[in-house]
């Protein structure tokens, strides 16, 4: 009991710290190119930690956070797709799927194109890419940026309220609500994506209407 004591004081001090934020905005800004760091993991559970324990201020500032690290992570993976560097992989330039509807609507819808992409896993990059490659100007990118990151801030928030009165605005349940919430929303846009592919894959097997 001393040892689970000592880790729960030892997380609510990391989520309490002055430089959660700081470390939150990098980590979410970061995330842009290299969407494998638990930046939205620990934006959950630190929204589920201040929402148990009624932290309003502390509420404003991880939106805050969320909101400036994704729009200067956005303009990172802009800046790369516009000089197609291969950090990205070749985000952004696939013709079929997500990145096929991302390119479509780039100019005449952009923020609908990147809100839609932002709450699909890997569609902030597929989206900021192609912004880059096709040159949307910034006049046009960056209030899409800004509507995709205050969209997506405000989901997290959403999902950090519902877990806050579960969790009580414990450090340790936080944390567990917050890797399990991470799981179940991968997994459910896996078992999404691949229930799309066969619907696809049945259709293009289907054999073409004979005309009379």
């Amino acid at each position: 009991m001393h040892h689970l004591d000592a880790l729960t004081a030892l997380f609510d001090a990391v989520l309490h710290s002055v430089w959660l934020l700081p470390v939150l905005t990098v980590l979410i800004a970061l995330d842009g190119p290299f969407p494998v760091l638990p930046s939205e993991t620990l934006l959950t559970i630190g929204a589920a930690a201040a929402f148990g324990i009624g932290d309003v201020p502390g509420v404003v500032g991880l939106f805050a956070a969320a909101v400036v690290g994704s729009m200067l992570g956005d303009l990172l993976v802009y800046s790369l797709g516009r000089t197609s560097n291969r950090v990205l992989r070749g985000a952004g330039t696939r013709e079929d799927g997500l990145g096929a509807w991302v390119r479509r609507n780039l100019y005449t819808r952009p923020i609908v194109a990147c809100v839609g992409a932002r709450l699909v896993p890997g569609g902030r990059l597929v989206s900021t890419a192609a912004c880059g490659r096709v040159r949307l100007p910034l006049r046009m990118f960056l209030p899409a940026s800004a509507a995709s990151s205050g969209v997506w801030s405000v989901y997290m928030l959403l999902v950090g309220a519902v877990l806050g009165p579960i969790t009580g605005g414990n450090p340790l349940l936080c944390l567990l609500a917050g890797v399990v919430m991470a799981g179940v929303t991968a997994g459910g846009f896996e078992i999404g994506r691949r229930v799309h592919r066969r619907v696809r894959s049945r259709r293009a097997e289907e054999p073409a209407p004979v005309s009379v």
